[in-house]
């Protein structure tokens, strides 16, 4: 369904990612809100991979009610607010994503609407439903 970008005139990927994704006409597209780490119990993790977690936990809900999984995300968008944090947050992605990779995006931001917010995830994902 969709066809990897990754020129040979272009630097390789820094990770588990791909530098584009071409989505085939007549595909669904999902966009979704940024998730921050934060439970149904409104608790808030200290630790940024917990807190990716719960951002991961989020949109796997999304995907789901939207009949779509991970296999269908074409682009992630990660914030974080430490650039020490790049690990753990990465080790989270990598472990949601399916093949192909989407493409990512990764910055450091100076904070989010509440202190102990440490991260937070946004994707596209596109489907073709028969």
């Amino acid at each position: 369904m969709k066809k990897i970008f990754n020129p040979s005139s272009v630097r390789r990927p820094f990770g588990n990612y791909n530098h584009g994704l071409l989505v085939p006409p007549g595909a669904s597209l999902l966009v979704t809100s940024g998730q921050l780490g934060i439970g149904l119990d409104e608790k808030v993790p200290e630790d940024v991979g917990a807190q990716a977690e719960l951002c991961f936990e989020a949109i796997k809900a999304i995907l789901t009610d939207a009949e779509m999984s991970f296999a269908d995300v074409i682009r992630i968008s990660g914030f974080v607010t430490k650039r020490e944090d790049f690990p753990a947050y990465m080790a989270m992605r990598d472990r949601y994503t399916l093949d192909p990779k989407p493409a990512s995006t990764l910055i450091i931001v100076s904070g989010f609407t509440r202190p102990e917010f440490l991260v937070e995830v946004e994707v596209t994902a596109a489907k073709l439903f028969s």
